[in-house]
């Protein structure tokens, strides 16, 4: 099943939601964390380590919420339906507070577990570099059963928003540090599938480089990790495996080696990560032209990549203090009027956010790679997430709404796919 054929069959319609309602099995929910055994080393994330906390800042717990159900975990980065279906490994050379070697970022016990001492090799033949890396590469995979679970065929759509927050939680974390990042999508994701044991239950989606050139390019890792059961119950989603499958190959792709400029002030932004939420419901508060415009600098900075899609922006302004009320398509005014209830039901009816917020977001694009293109989308909606909570404005991600309706109002092509939808406003 190519892309195109993929994303026509899980989109969202006023029919479909009520022809094909979803019930959730609750007995067979997927658990949220992988955890290797005890035969492998875990080191405990120490806040006091720099190189540690800049770990800790991509995707660890962050807060704990406790209900008459039980008790959950939320994390740094957003995560449709929190069921976090993204892992995050990373290789480590010559950084101060690791030892050189292959790890896997253990979220349940804030702590990295050792999978791989470094010799004279690493994963960068993998990845098509030309050199060592000194430094950390970043490795995110996808366990898409802890998506399919919820959202069935759509589920690739949300393991690849979710990756793509996952990335901009990188970006984040770089940022404090003064470090650069370059994502990488078109590399041989098979063979480190194979090498760390996926056994087609994860796949890895993306890379990160997060270093400097080093020396030599050294030889291949060439082990082979045991499987390890990342969900805990399993249901194969062959839709999803086979989109996964034929969406590998890059095609006339386009790097983009411009850094990104931000303007945040880092302790305060630090505190941004720590305490970033989705807002559940929106009360039709204003926000100042000032502020739009900052969030809107955040999101067009640049995202270094090997192969960068273009995701136009489309912004339904409700209530922004001095600006008109109307549609804006990357920067420029192309429809007026009130659209907020409109913008709420596009939302699959979820007025709370869509229609009270001051922002209504939807990012779309035609691109020819859909792994690439989708997880640029979760990237800008990170940037959104964190510029506005920054501002102390609440933000929701929509990775729900109803596709074609959308792209009618926005008078938009056939070609065009809706990426995501994000709600601003307090």
């Amino acid at each position: 099943m190519n892309f195109h054929t993929y994303h026509e069959r899980t989109k969202h319609s006023y029919t479909s939601i009520r022809q094909n309602a979803s019930y959730m099995d609750w007995n067979n929910q997927p658990s949220q964390y992988k955890c290797y055994r005890d035969k492998f080393e875990h080191i405990n994330l120490n806040d006091q380590i720099q190189a540690h906390r800049f770990i800790y800042r991509i995707g660890g717990i962050s807060a704990k919420k406790s209900y008459s159900s039980g008790e959950y975990f939320l994390r740094t980065n957003p995560s449709a339906g929190a069921l976090f279906p993204n892992e995050i490994y990373f290789q480590v050379r010559g950084v101060d507070g690791f030892v050189d070697g292959i790890y896997h970022f253990e979220v349940k016990t804030s702590s990295v577990v050792l999978l791989y001492s470094l010799d004279e090799d690493g994963v960068e033949r993998y990845l098509g570099l030309k050199n060592a890396v000194e430094g950390f590469i970043f490795l995110t995979s996808a366990v898409f059963f802890r998506s399919s679970w919820k959202y069935k065929d759509r589920a690739f759509r949300y393991c690849l928003l979710d990756g793509g927050h996952i990335l901009g939680q990188i970006e984040a974390s770089s940022y404090l540090m003064d470090f650069a990042v370059r994502h990488l999508y078109c590399f041989d994701k098979v063979s480190l599938n194979k090498i760390f044991g996926f056994e087609d239950r994860e796949f890895f989606i993306s890379a990160s480089v997060v270093g400097v050139p080093r020396g030599e390019l050294p030889e291949s890792v060439e082990f082979l990790l045991p499987f390890v059961d990342g969900t805990g119950t399993f249901i194969a989603n062959k839709i999803v495996e086979e989109v996964y499958e034929n969406t590998l190959i890059c095609y006339e792709r386009r790097a983009n080696n411009r850094a990104s400029h931000f303007n945040f002030r880092k302790d305060v932004f630090e505190e941004t990560i720590f305490r970033r939420r989705s807002i559940r419901e929106m009360h039709k508060e204003g926000i100042s032209k000032e502020s739009f415009d900052f969030i809107i600098d955040t999101v067009n900075q640049s995202v270094m990549s090997d192969c960068d899609e273009k995701v136009e922006i489309f912004v339904i302004v409700n209530r922004v203090i001095d600006m008109p009320l109307g549609v804006y398509h990357d920067g420029k005014f192309i429809k007026h009027g009130d659209f907020s209830r409109k913008a709420g039901y596009l939302c699959l009816e979820q007025y709370h956010l869509g229609e009270n917020s001051a922002l209504t977001i939807f990012l779309a694009s035609k691109s020819k790679n859909y792994q690439a293109m989708y997880q640029k989308a979760g990237i800008i909606g990170n940037r959104i997430y964190l510029s506005a909570n920054y501002l102390h404005i609440g933000c929701s991600g929509i990775g729900a709404y109803y596709d074609d309706e959308v792209s009618e109002f926005l008078e938009l092509d056939s070609e065009y796919m809706i990426l995501y939808g994000i709600c601003v406003g307090n």
